[in-house]
């Protein structure tokens, strides 16, 4: 029998739920850490290797937001409203997104990644999982609200940040990049990484909804 199966069995439906969005979180941090490897990578075959990760870390990610809503259709006891469950799902399944489309595109376009911009979005995004790994795992009890709350704040500042990083980084484009074609394929790294800090501010807006309602 597998573990998925047993753990099922023996978990009490509404908390069978932690158990998925931790999983989630869990893999968004692997994934953070991983792009920061992607980035970090000169060589094009070797940040594919790399990237495949990503991509098979995405799919598995796929899987656990699948298996929150098949949860959903089939318990009527949750931890917390069924609306913020699908909104919470949706956002973290977000983050994966974009960072895997992140990965991708770098490889796709041939940009090379030793990039300022590049590379601060990429910490950034790393630093957003983390955090938003803290800010989930608390939830299964609430009882650290400051541990939360102190998450939420680094998740918005991150974004803050963001917009700062991306607006940077297409000032020094324009002033310093003559081939237009690198100028449209880097802007589209760092909009699609930029997203990225976005979607981890969804999920911490879910998160403070969930709290605010419960704690």
């Amino acid at each position: 029998m597998a573990f998925n199966t047993i753990l099922k069995i023996f978990l009490p439906k509404d908390r069978i739920f932690y158990q998925l969005f931790e999983n989630v979180v869990e893999v968004l941090v692997k994934m953070g850490a991983k792009l920061r490897d992607v980035v970090s990578e000169p060589d094009f075959e070797q940040r594919a290797k790399l990237i495949k990760e990503v991509e098979d870390m995405e799919h598995i990610n796929d899987d656990y937001t699948h298996q929150i809503f098949t949860e959903l259709g089939k318990n009527f006891i949750t931890p917390f409203d069924r609306e913020d469950i699908h909104y919470l799902a949706t956002s973290l399944d977000d983050i994966a997104d974009y960072i895997y489309a992140s990965a991708k595109k770098i490889n796709f376009y041939n940009v090379d990644p030793n990039d300022i911009g590049i590379q601060k979005m990429a910490d950034l995004i790393a630093n957003g999982c983390v955090q938003v790994h803290k800010a989930v795992t608390e939830l299964r009890n609430m009882k650290d609200m400051r541990k939360i709350t102190d998450a939420l704040v680094a998740i918005n500042s991150i974004e803050n940040q963001g917009d700062d990083i991306f607006d940077m980084s297409i000032e020094r484009l324009f002033a310093t990049e003559p081939d237009a074609k690198e100028v449209i394929k880097k802007r589209e790294i760092y909009q699609v990484m930029e997203i990225v800090t976005d979607k981890c501010e969804d999920a911490a807006n879910v998160i403070e909804s969930i709290i605010i309602k419960y704690a």
